[in-house]
């Protein structure tokens, strides 16, 4: 198939496949004179990359799963590995939101406090 329909089926663009191509991520696609012919594992292999990426992996982090990455198969082990340190380091930001969080419902009482210790020794005429 050729380029606009791989990018088609992948939810991808064409300029996004060119790019891919162009630092490593999708392997060289066989052509037929100037066109490019994708095969389906292709547009698997597009496809793994939009969905990595929108679930935040970086195109830097997906050239470490995919490197060296030929034939059919995905690298499934690497991918997984790569998934669990993912889930790791969002968990960790997570929590490092969770203690902002708590901080500034914290400094936000406190805030409230002294306004209202301000309002009473007005009202109290101190």
């Amino acid at each position: 198939m050729y380029i606009g329909k791989a990018a088609q089926l992948s939810g991808t663009t064409i300029k996004a496949i060119r790019h891919y191509e162009a630092i490593g991520l999708l392997p060289p696609p066989q052509r037929e004179g100037r066109y490019r012919l994708y095969t389906p594992q292709s547009v698997e292999l597009l496809t793994f990359i939009k969905c990595a990426q929108q679930l935040g992996f970086k195109l830097k982090e997906l050239q470490t799963i995919l490197h060296g990455h030929s034939g059919d198969a995905l690298p499934w082990q690497r991918a997984s590995k790569a998934i669990v340190d993912k889930k790791r380091e969002l968990m960790c930001q997570l929590e490092a939101l969770q203690t902002v969080y708590a901080g500034l419902e914290a400094f936000e009482a406190s805030l409230e406090d002294a306004q209202n210790q301000c309002q009473f020794e007005r009202l109290a005429g101190r």
